[in-house]
């Protein structure tokens, strides 16, 4: 299989490209040079954004591809710029999306047939999140067609070489040791999926020429708070206590869910049934195997220690993390 990923050097786009070279695919990435690609693969430079950026994409398709994977989180136009140009080079199509598409809120067990954002244009420049996703489907079909079209719509995703900082966060902050206030209850379900799944995921997907939106994710319930917090404390070694806090208290201190405490948010709300509460079935019919959260976790802290324990958040995404002075508060309580 011949596999191009549009980006291929950070987070998802790096998992898929280094999940089909241990395929034995053969692997180009297209990119714009600010981070080292992966062994094995052949990298082709330039900017999507910039006039004439896509020219040595277009001067090295001849022979085409298999599939291209691309991940593209911003204006629209530059998924659609794209796939024009690949759409008689690659038989395939997989945009890696978002449930975020979903109007808001979807109600827990929410399908890929569930409603979507409105005002979402596959030409258009950088609006917001729902809508840029949102778009790039859109985008990807208009060049592609639907029967051509893979539409990854992820949730929360983690795994080695996260550049949201949402894992390596609460790792970091547990290896310092001592109190740590963890977000309640410790039974609170949780659904994401390991980067690593997902890249798997995609590539038997496109080999059986899977087509249409996907919900990408593992099955609600597939952890919890808990188990992902004790996992943290146990791979760090650090000791720390972690001291557990009701819902209603963390709210009252005024600390806000997702940001400030990565991951978690309150049981019974919008926001739980909308992050944590996607159904799967489609994805999991179509192959989707996830690992345990142990394995997520540890694999995360080995590869947070080989870069030196923190890692540069992505450009263009909100800090995480909760501020001393709030979890002094949360201590207090």
């Amino acid at each position: 299989m011949r596999l191009l990923v549009l980006g291929g050097t950070e987070f998802a786009g790096r998992a898929v490209a280094e999940a089909a070279v241990r395929r034995g695919w053969e692997v180009t990435v297209f990119h714009r040079g600010r981070h080292r690609p992966p062994a094995g693969v052949r990298s082709l430079l330039g900017d999507r954004t910039a006039p004439g950026g896509l020219a040595a994409l277009a001067d090295a398709a001849e022979g085409g591809w298999d599939v291209v994977v691309d991940t593209w989180s911003a204006a629209p136009r530059a998924v659609l710029d794209a796939a024009r140009l690949l759409a008689d080079r690659a038989a395939r199509h997989v945009y890696v999306s978002s449930c975020s598409v979903y109007a808001w809120a979807p109600p827990a067990g929410y399908t890929e047939d569930a409603p979507l954002v409105t005002g979402a244009s596959p030409d258009a420049g950088q609006t917001d999140y729902a809508r840029d996703k949102l778009g790039g489907e859109l985008a990807a079909v208009s060049a592609f067609g639907a029967e051509r079209s893979l539409l990854v719509r992820s949730g929360l995703i983690l795994g080695p070489h996260e550049n949201v900082g949402r894992l390596p966060w609460w790792l970091s902050r547990i290896a310092r040791g001592g109190r740590v206030p963890a977000p309640g209850p410790r039974d609170l379900p949780l659904q994401y999926v390991d980067v690593r799944d997902l890249a798997e995921w995609i590539l038997g997907a496109a080999e059986r020429g899977a087509a249409g939106p996907h919900n990408l994710m593992s099955p609600r319930g597939h952890t919890t708070m808990g188990e992902l917090l004790d996992a943290c404390v146990r791979v760090t070694g650090s000791g720390a206590e972690l001291r557990w806090i009701g819902p209603e208290a963390v709210l009252g201190a005024g600390v806000e869910p997702w940001t400030q405490l990565p991951v978690w948010v309150p049981p019974g709300s919008d926001l739980h049934d909308a992050l944590h509460g996607a159904d799967v079935s489609r994805a999991v019919e179509a192959g989707l195997r996830c690992r345990d959260v142990s394995e997520t976790v540890a694999d995360t802290w080995a590869w947070l220690r080989e870069a030196g324990g923190t890692v540069p958040p992505r450009p263009g995404r909100p800090p995480v993390g909760l501020p001393p002075e709030a979890e002094a508060r949360l201590l207090s309580r």
